[in-house]
């Protein structure tokens, strides 16, 4: 993760803009005056805390994320911006050495080839014969085509070389394959796929690069059940979380993180609207993930499935591999490394189990009502465990309270604050009705007797009765398509300006970005076009600053437009280019309208607001107008 996109996790603009404009809370997201022009009749400048960007739907008509907005506060320019917020998110900035850019650009590539990966496997799931079998096992499995778009689904065919032959024809080499985790290689010489005859699902870093795959089968007579990308530079099953990318936001709206155990129930979830689910992929919770869940909440709950968390020994919990989910396993017993992780990071970790013999995918599908009871019925792991231990046993037996007193107590002990521990002291010794006083000072824990248990047959899926999952905000993948076409070919810039100007609309200009880092890029090209003493690219290419490398070789690769599922073709890059800046234009006046309307509801009774508001409203359906009767047009310069 570069570190622009590290401070973007962790500066809070709702916090940031707080500390010179009034804001007040308005549905769920900030409204106040816009701090860049004279306005004191209609607070029009809204910060949105889900995507961490701001808007005036004023005078300004601008916005942007946290380093445009402070760039635009304090005057500055980008390299000064970052600084200033790499200071207060506590984000170390290193020196871009030779071999640091040099690393830069070996992972741009590799993220490229995953990104490529991603849409050979999807042509796979949704194009060819192969794929229709797995594609009927996740409808099967109640997930929606608009489903399997969003979280990029796929199918590895069932060839040895496939992959392999395809990127090799690409112009990658058998070295980048093996550094991305595509391949693998034979004892006797050679490589092979990795992944052959299996659903594939991409796994994100945070803001939505790609790391890696996880691969399930769909075949039971398949093994592994799970297989997911081998520990590379991009990929470390502990430092990353499956689903954060598209739940960060949610998670921080609702300050709460559900964490799962498997792709498919994280992917179930987020279709049922509970989208702030993640997965640590079938290993152990780690206490980096931790770390990283608590950069957007400090309240976490533990789904555990009912095959683990019914029995004696199950609050290992998500550290039981998910290979041995389907077989005969014994479970050691440890809850001291999930309180060492909520102590140490002052975290909030609760624990919650589903009903026997159900998935999370199971009760959300059968009834989205009963995983809402499930979540709210989620407990401190200390209770969790007690009772747990407690089921089912005979508590009248002396020989039954010790032993349960000897592992809870050790658990208590590690508590480090002394309301909790009194508390859970007193909880365990009404548990065991029995004097408080004799848990003081009872000996350790023992060691657990192993449990043997076998995983359950699933039951038959149910038809998912749960709202449609959420639209993506459309302008983010617009910004990065319009800028890669931008970069790779800058004298489109020209074009483009005869094409708006010829429907009557603005000329194309940086502020048409949201993000700072691609305004930046944006200027740059602007630049290099202005100047006239080195070729533009030559001058884009040796002129990119220090941190925005990484994004600059990224996009200088193809890559295909998830709109319309390919990179245009050469000779209709031009009218691509131009329909995206429209579409993206189109997009932010949408959301200015609704917003508007919304303001204009909250203040209705405020007949100076309201008329102010009415006013921004009018304009804003004037221009969409114009934008959409320029879609209507070929979007052609003459």
């Amino acid at each position: 993760m570069t570190a622009v996109d590290e401070i973007k996790l962790r500066i809070n603009l709702v916090d940031l803009v707080s500390e010179s404009v009034q804001l007040r809370h308005s549905g769920k997201n900030y409204t106040g005056f816009c701090p860049f022009h004279h306005n004191t009749r209609t607070p029009a400048f809204v910060v949105f805390p889900d995507t961490n960007t701001w808007r005036c739907f004023g005078e300004c008509n601008q916005g942007g994320d946290v380093f445009t907005y402070i760039m635009k506060k304090e005057g500055w320019d980008f390299s000064q911006a970052l600084k200033f917020l790499a200071e207060r998110a506590g984000v170390v900035l290193e020196p871009l050495t030779p071999e640091k850019e040099a690393e830069e650009e070996e992972y741009a590539r590799l993220r490229a080839l995953l990104e490529e990966a991603v849409t050979f496997y999807r042509h796979h799931l949704l194009q060819t014969p192969a794929g229709q079998g797995p594609l009927a096992y996740l409808k099967k499995r109640g997930l929606t085509q608009e489903t399997i778009e969003t979280f990029g689904l796929g199918y590895a065919p069932d060839a040895w070389e496939a992959a392999s032959q395809y990127f090799l024809g690409k112009g990658y080499t058998q070295a980048e394959l093996v550094a991305a985790g595509m391949v693998s290689e034979r004892p006797s010489g050679g490589y092979y796929d990795r992944f052959r005859n299996r659903l594939m699902i991409p796994i994100r870093d945070p803001v939505g690069k790609m790391a890696g795959f996880g691969a399930r089968i769909y075949d039971p007579n398949d093994q592994p059940k799970f297989l997911n990308s081998p520990q590379t530079v991009l990929f470390d099953k502990g430092r990353l979380l499956f689903g954060l990318d598209l739940a960060r936001k949610a998670i921080r709206s609702k300050d709460q993180a559900v964490i799962v155990e498997g792709y498919l129930d994280v992917i179930a979830l987020h279709q049922a609207g509970f989208n702030n689910a993640v997965s640590p992929m079938g290993t152990a919770l780690t206490e980096d993930q931790v770390r990283l869940l608590k950069r957007f909440t400090r309240k976490m709950v533990l789904a555990l499935d009912a095959d683990a968390a019914g029995q004696k020994a199950t609050l290992r919990g998500l550290e039981v591999a998910r290979q041995a989910m389907d077989r005969t396993e014994e479970l050691s017993f440890d809850a001291r490394g999930l309180l060492r992780h909520e102590a140490r990071l002052e975290a909030d970790l609760r624990v919650t189990r589903l009903p026997e013999g159900k998935d999370p995918d199971d009760v959300v599908l059968n009834n989205p009502d009963d995983w809402v009871k499930i979540i709210e019925s989620a407990q401190p792991v200390v209770i969790h465990v007690m009772e747990t231990l407690a089921a089912g046993e005979n508590l009248d037996d002396p020989k039954v309270k010790s032993a349960i007193a000897a592992r809870v107590l050790p658990l208590i002990e590690d508590v480090p604050n002394p309301v909790e521990r009194d508390t859970y002291r007193q909880r365990l010794a009404r548990l065991l009705r029995v004097d408080e006083r004799s848990l003081t000072g009872a000996g350790t824990a023992q060691p657990a007797a192993p449990v043997r248990r076998r995983t359950p047959e699933k039951q038959a899926q149910k038809k998912p009765t749960a709202p449609a999952l959420p639209a993506a905000r459309p302008s983010q993948g617009l910004e990065t398509h319009c800028l890669r076409l931008l970069l790779r070919n800058p004298q489109s810039w020209y074009l483009l300006d005869r094409v708006l100007l010829k429907n009557g609309l603005a000329r194309f200009s940086p502020q048409d970005f949201e993000q700072a880092d691609h305004q930046t890029l944006a200027r740059l090209i602007q630049r290099a076009l202005e100047q006239e003493d080195q070729d533009p690219s030559l001058f884009i290419k040796e002129n990119v600053p220090e941190p925005l490398l990484g994004l600059a070789t990224l996009l200088n690769s193809p890559a295909p437009k998830p709109e319309t599922g390919g990179e245009p073709p050469p000779e209709k890059v031009q009218e691509d280019l131009a329909r995206s800046v429209i579409l993206l234009r189109l997009a932010r006046v949408n959301e200015g309208i609704n917003q508007v309307r919304f303001l204009q509801e909250e203040t209705a009774s405020e007949n100076q607001l309201a008329e102010g508001y009415q006013e921004m409203g009018i304009q804003y359906i004037l221009l969409r107008q114009k934008l959409d009767r320029a879609l209507r047009q070929p979007l052609t310069p003459d």
